[in-house]
């Protein structure tokens, strides 16, 4: 048994999900903030067999896409210091994706 631990952009969330869904996967989602641009994350949470592993990796790189996005520097939240109004760029999205082994599983 592994359990795979995705960070996703929430932009992303809903399709990862649905097609995460869709493929007989069940999915725990957590709220979290981080990165860059301190926007919103989804943790997703699969435990699923070993063998369908790389078929839920997949469908996580198909829908969880990375992209350039822009923030003016005078409204980033993540500034403590008064800086010039130029636009920040930083890449958000993608996955960042962890699959442990499941020492035991219970569903109680």
């Amino acid at each position: 048994m592994k359990l795979i631990i995705g960070i996703i952009n929430k932009e992303d969330a809903a399709s990862t999900t649905k097609a995460l869904n869709a493929a007989g996967y069940y999915v725990t989602k957590l709220a979290a903030t981080g990165g860059f641009l301190k926007r919103g994350n989804i943790t997703i949470l699969i435990g699923t067999d070993e063998e369908k592993v790389p078929a839920a990796l997949e469908i996580i790189d198909q829908n969880a896409k990375k992209r350039l996005e822009k923030e003016n520097a005078a409204s980033a939240k993540a500034l403590e210091e008064p800086r010039d109004k130029t636009a920040m760029e930083g890449v958000i999205g993608g996955a960042t994706v962890f699959v442990v082994e499941v020492d035991r599983f219970e569903k109680i």
